[in-house]
């Protein structure tokens, strides 16, 4: 139900990287779309913090985390001298399967883990989301997109408070002890 005096101003995407390991976000990026071009320009943004470091990134299956742009982003940045083919016809591009497939490469310096269908509740930024939603925008009011943006970059501490009371700080701290063991043995 909608009050009478109710007034959409606009909308603003949020894309941001939740970095499990340290509990922060990292280069949100606030925009009026959320297209391919949209994200391709916001993992550029990310890995740009640490050009020669690895990049692993959980991602639901929205068509614009596999497009035809992004693997090309990561085929250049990984320096992968592979063929792409063209898309819909042949070669990596082909279809979203082969895309994703080229994407999840573990041999890969960036690449992308895809969750199952139906299970955002695994993707942390989505928590994350959620309690952004719940704690900062459904309180606020603001009068118009470009208020809120002026006021969502300063939000960044804001949102990182929000990280800090939804998980845990032990998960942080020393008590920490990821070992990399897989949760069950191999087929034999």
């Amino acid at each position: 139900m909608i009050e009478f005096e109710y007034k959409r101003h606009g909308t603003l995407c949020l894309i941001g990287n939740f970095e499990v390991t340290t509990g922060e976000l990292i280069r949100p990026t606030l925009g009026p779309t959320r297209t391919e071009e949209d994200f391709v320009r916001h993992i550029e943004q990310t890995v740009a913090t640490d050009r020669d470091g690895s990049w692993v990134f959980v991602v639901d299956n929205l068509n614009i985390h596999c497009s035809e742009s992004l693997v090309q982003m990561v085929a250049a940045a990984c320096e992968i001298p592979t063929e792409l083919g063209k898309k819909g016809a042949r070669g990596v591009l082909k279809s979203v399967a082969s895309r994703q497939a080229f994407l999840s490469e573990s041999s890969h310096r960036i690449r992308f883990v895809y969750l199952p269908k139906h299970s955002s509740w695994l993707n942390q930024i989505e928590v994350i989301f959620g309690v952004i939603m719940r704690k900062v925008i459904r309180r606020g009011s603001f009068i118009s997109v470009g208020g809120f943006a002026h006021e969502a970059v300063g939000l960044r501490h804001v949102f990182q408070s929000c990280v800090r009371q939804t998980i845990p700080m032990d998960v942080y701290g020393s008590s920490a002890t990821y070992t990399g063991r897989p949760l069950m043995k191999a087929a034999a």
